[in-house]
């Protein structure tokens, strides 16, 4: 069920350019049995080099403004890096908070569920028509300030971070949709390799489950982009936006519960 998944994360990516990769976490923690913490190391490597191959195909396309996505690289790389390699190593199993006492896996879980309801909610409500702006009108500063809380949500949570992206070049930057599109995957690939690699020395990688898992979602990413052009990509993402606020609410429930 899980190699399952990981196709359908990868279909879904190349469907309408984001979305999947916010099951990667839970795909990893309740259907592989990995622990949360290490769910959202490995969840960079599959986000990372899943994203790289859609973006590589969108590029060929003409399909990535490039400028945007190294200026929001900046600070959104560094801030993903610094996340993973300083904060996240120190944080203890066990969060005291007064008289309260919380797992840290636990808050990482129903974290990443609060955020796939965000993203289920970018994902249902009906798209917004903006006029497009030139590459020379956008504000750099606004690029790395953007970039930034993009890099907190994937060095915290392991989430490429594309249903916040998606809506930021749309409708704050005025970037054409399709180009968005190939742009978020560029910029998620930078956010998750950086990510990945503020990881090193602090897990135990196993290697080959990382590339079996990331090479099934590089062929959904494929075989996404291949349908892309047969089924209506619209009507698809509010549907899957349905199915991610169903998954984020039972998560929460389950983690409350247990």
């Amino acid at each position: 069920m899980g190699y399952i998944a990981a196709l359908f994360i990868g279909v879904s990516l190349g469907l309408i350019g984001g979305g999947g990769s916010i099951l990667t976490v839970p795909v990893l923690v309740y259907l592989f049995g990995i622990s949360p913490i290490l769910a959202t190391s490995y969840s960079l490597f599959v986000v990372g080099t899943t994203s790289l191959a859609g973006s590589v195909n969108s590029y060929r396309k003409g399909l990535v403004d490039v400028r945007t996505a190294l200026l929001f690289g900046m600070s959104s790389v560094l801030t993903s890096f610094l996340i993973r390699k300083m904060v996240i190593a120190e944080i203890p199993e066990i969060v005291e908070l007064g008289s309260f006492t919380f797992l840290f896996s636990s808050i990482t879980m129903i974290s990443f569920a609060l955020l796939m309801l965000v993203a289920a909610f970018s994902m249902i409500r009906s798209p917004v028509v903006l006029q497009e702006t030139s590459p020379s009108s956008r504000s750099p500063g606004l690029l790395l300030l953007y970039g930034i809380g993009i890099g907190l949500v994937t060095g915290f949570l392991g989430a490429g971070g594309g249903f916040l992206l998606i809506p930021v070049l749309v409708l704050l930057l005025k970037i054409p949709m399709k180009t968005a599109v190939g742009t978020s995957l560029l910029i998620i690939a930078l956010n998750s390799t950086a990510g990945f690699i503020g990881d090193a020395g602090h897990f135990e990688t196993d290697w080959t489950f990382l590339i079996q898992v990331s090479a099934i979602a590089i062929a959904g990413v494929l075989a996404g982009d291949l349908l892309s052009k047969r089924i209506q990509g619209e009507k698809l993402k509010k549907g899957f936006g349905y199915f991610v606020m169903l998954m984020g609410i039972c998560i929460i429930i389950k983690e409350l519960l247990s």
